[in-house]
């Protein structure tokens, strides 16, 4: 079994979807039928370019300097480089801050799209979640939702890298995988692109990282891309897509799924205490 930091200090919720961190601002911004889910116009484009140079220049070696991230897999990118310039979607266990930064970096140079908690575009960080390609999802508008969904499924069919966060919030140094919500699949359905797994396990601290008190080191894995089976209906194939993708990020993660504590489609599951 890989490193298990067992934290004791986040107060994890009772469901395995929940979120815990507390988001002080709200600028009350409004995501309807009408707003640029993608983000298309000049303003984006530009502010995003911008973000971008601060990744590359800043942010990308800070994190790997950090956080001790490791990358493996990358093979896989330039193995699969024509099936993945068509569109694809990444999911992974969502266990830091900064883990999508982390996969931007691990998937350089592609730019990507992240669907994101709604709040997260509207508090403290929204500048920096949407113009690192954040997407918000609309919680009760039924024609919003329907605008991003469309929007979103253009998106990768022009060869467009979208990533979910397919455990539904950030549990930080958590190792266990928590079941799958079956978005990234169903995405990758409606588009005809592949989800390619991606999965966060952890190394022991050491030297210098001992001595400032990291709890853990990361270390990103990069699988194959994996399709939605043709033989069977949409909503079967969805939710054989999320448990197949579940299970290979258990063992990109070095967990054998038989021994994951949690099942692999998420349906109002409970956490479990299992230290």
């Amino acid at each position: 079994m890989p490193f298990d930091p067992k934290p004791t200090k986040y107060p994890y919720p009772e469901l395995t979807d929940g979120h815990y961190l507390v988001v002080k601002k709200d600028s009350g911004e409004v995501f309807d039928r009408d707003y640029d889910f993608i983000g298309t116009g000049r303003k984006y484009r530009f502010m995003s370019a911008v973000v971008r140079l601060g990744l590359n220049g800043l942010v990308f070696p800070g994190t790997r300097l950090f956080l001790g991230l490791k990358v493996k897999g990358r093979e896989n990118l330039k193995k699969h480089k024509e099936i993945l310039s068509k569109g694809f979607v990444t999911a992974a266990n969502h266990v830091h801050l900064y883990d999508y930064v982390m996969e931007m970096y691990a998937l350089r140079p592609r730019r990507s799209r992240i669907l994101s908690w709604r709040k997260n575009l509207t508090g403290e960080n929204k500048f920096f979640v949407r113009y690192s390609g954040g997407v918000p999802i609309p919680e009760t508008d039924a024609k919003a939702s329907a605008a991003m969904v469309k929007s979103v499924v253009g998106y990768l069919k022009n060869g467009g890298w979208l990533h979910v966060c397919a455990e539904g919030s950030m549990w930080e140094y958590y190792m266990p995988i928590r079941p799958f919500k079956t978005g990234a699949a169903h995405f990758a359905y409606l588009a005809g692109v592949p989800v390619l797994p991606l999965a966060f396990s952890y190394r022991e601290p050491k030297g210098l990282y001992k001595l400032f008190g990291k709890k853990a080191l990361f270390t990103l894995t990069i699988g194959e891309p994996m399709y939605a089976n043709s033989e069977l209906s949409r909503m079967e194939a969805i939710e054989d897509l999320t448990k197949r993708l579940h299970e290979e990020v258990c063992r990109l993660a070095g967990i054998d799924p038989k021994d994951n504590i949690y099942p692999p489609v998420f349906n109002n599951t409970h956490r479990i205490d299992y230290y």
